[in-house]
């Protein structure tokens, strides 16, 4: 029998492309974390990552890097599993490649609807340009992670078995609920910003085009997204604090 071909469209949506392509990120985030003071941790972990931190931790999972772990092993059991389900074992390089233009693509869109806020999608919590860029790191990944994977599935699951609703409705109902818990848990906490409803609408619209773009083209294509936008959004204001 001929092997099976997978478009770049199917191929880039999987689990396996996923961990192959976030796993950059993640290194980079988790080794940066390594280059700053204990203090420092405690305020940059980001909401999703603390969040995540301390449920794991009413479990028994303890420690800075559980999570991590966590993470690690659950991205790695899909990778595994996705593998094995696949006609071929090979990733393709030029998928990957293209995965990050596409991640760069959107997250200009998101730039242009959003960029004249010039809004981060974390919550800041230092004005030191590394610690940002690491934050915005780990912000692309745990954010992605906890409000769209996780909370987009659990709450369109959700949804499926209260209202018996077909699969387009309740991954759109998924998609705006998660929104707007994304939006609000900025506000939450010591380190959270100060509420308004300006700045709640542009997150929750952010929400809404990530949680778009999970849904249609997967977890590392959004978590790219959410990065690059960040990242993009810290060299405007690092511009327009330092004019040349």
């Amino acid at each position: 029998m001929p092997k099976q071909e997978t478009s770049y469209w199917s191929a880039t949506h999987s689990p396996l492309y996923s961990f192959v392509f976030t796993l950059p990120l993640f290194i980079l985030y988790e080794l940066g974390m390594l280059f700053l003071s204990a203090e420092d941790i405690i305020v940059l972990r980001n909401g999703a990552d603390v969040l995540m931190r301390q449920v794991l931790g009413l479990f028994g999972i303890y420690g800075a890097y559980g999570f991590s772990a966590t993470f690690m092993i659950g991205f790695t059991i899909a990778f595994l599993r996705q593998k094995k389900a696949l006609k071929s074992m090979v990733i393709r390089g030029e998928y990957l490649l293209t995965m990050f233009f596409e991640s760069i693509l959107y997250s200009a869109l998101l730039f242009v609807l959003l960029g004249f806020f010039q809004t981060l999608l974390m919550s800041p919590s230092s004005k030191q340009l590394f610690q940002q860029i690491i934050l915005s790191l780990g912000a692309g990944i745990y954010e992605e992670f906890v409000f769209r994977v996780i909370m987009i599935s659990g709450i369109a699951a959700l949804l499926g078995l209260i209202f018996q609703w077909k699969s387009t409705a309740r991954y759109a109902g998924g998609v705006l609920i998660a929104a707007g818990i994304f939006s609000m848990f900025h506000f939450v906490g010591d380190y959270g910003d100060t509420y308004s409803m300006n700045l709640f609408m542009i997150r929750f619209i952010a929400g809404v085009l990530l949680g778009i773009v999970y849904a249609l083209r997967g977890f590392g294509i959004a978590a790219y997204t959410h990065t690059i936008y960040d990242l993009g959004v810290l060299t405007a204001l690092a511009t327009s604090e330092n004019p040349a």
